[in-house]
């Protein structure tokens, strides 16, 4: 039988270090070489309202394809901008598996990728967390980056104050009064907005911090000025994912130093002082691995 996991079951299986984990194996295995995955076909339905996605990926333990509404024109209202449903199929044999709620699982494993990148590209001594945008993805971002590293000091900024004052009160966290005064001196930024236009400038950046950049997963969409996409090396998780979906990518022209992939399989680091910019567009392999997570350690999948 065809395992069904709704959202609620999804967060019943889902652990961060196992999550973690998962997504450092999934890229691991992307960079290697040994993961079918074409870059994500998207349908424009409305620009900058409307698009729909179709991602598939096969991986050596499981393969199948997530679907994902991508609404940024939700923002704002109580339907959320990301929603997907993901079908897993076995590798072998071409027999379905389960279908998931995706919406969850695209907002934790992208968090968890950044903290594995985070984990092997930030200080050791890393304790000043700053975190522009305060939905969904800096919520997540936020506990997942509690795994990998211990910070004294986090703050958050959002274009809204009233959205920030809130995510500070919900989450123990410090309101900054502007974008520049959050990322000031902070040793890990995450940057987690709807922007289309820059809200990260390098002249704020600290010699030797590491920056997820999660946001902008268009062309034409910018979170990161040139200065900040060129303050040191820069990591992406897919060398032509970035280049055909990243508008920092594509429109600052940053050379790529490496896959987050290769980083994670030994290839050498940025040396230490480097700061650290690590984009992040979400790959149908990551959601493939965390849906057979689910799968494996769901008492459903029995």
């Amino acid at each position: 039988m065809v395992a069904v996991f709704d959202e609620a079951a999804v967060r019943k299986a889902l652990d961060w270090d196992m999550l973690i984990d998962a997504m450092e194996a999934a890229l691991a295995a992307f960079s290697s070489g040994k993961v079918i995955q074409p870059v994500r076909a998207a349908i424009t339905l409305e620009e900058d309202r409307r698009y729909f996605l179709i991602m598939p990926a096969a991986a050596e333990q499981a393969m199948g394809a997530k679907l994902v509404s991508f609404y940024p024109g939700n923002a704002g209202s109580p339907v959320p901008t990301h929603m997907a449903m993901i079908v897993l199929f076995r590798p072998d044999t071409g027999e379905p598996l389960a279908v998931m709620d995706g919406r969850l699982i695209t907002e934790m494993r992208t968090a968890a990728v950044s903290a594995a990148a985070t984990k092997h590209l930030a200080p050791p001594e890393a304790r000043v967390l700053a975190l522009l945008g305060s939905g969904v993805q800096s919520q997540a971002h936020l506990a997942a980056l509690r795994r990998v590293r211990e910070f004294s000091e986090e703050r958050v900024w959002s274009p809204t104050r009233a959205h920030a004052e809130r995510f500070a009160g919900a989450h123990g966290v410090t309101t900054a009064p502007d974008a520049r005064s959050a990322v000031e001196g902070a040793d890990v930024v995450v940057t987690a907005t709807n922007a289309k236009e820059p809200v990260l400038q390098g002249a704020w950046l600290k010699p030797g911090a590491h920056v997820n950049a999660v946001g902008a997963a268009r062309p034409n969409w910018r979170e990161l000025d040139d200065a900040a996409m060129r303050a040191g090396a820069l990591i992406v998780d897919s060398r032509e994912a970035a280049l055909t979906e990243s508008g920092d990518v594509i429109l600052s022209r940053a050379p790529i130093f490496a896959e987050a992939g290769e980083i994670f399989l030994g290839a050498p680091k940025p040396p230490a002082g480097t700061t650290t910019i690590f984009k992040s567009l979400g790959l149908a392999v990551e959601d493939i691995a965390a849906a057979h997570l689910i799968y494996r350690v769901h008492p459903a999948a029995g």
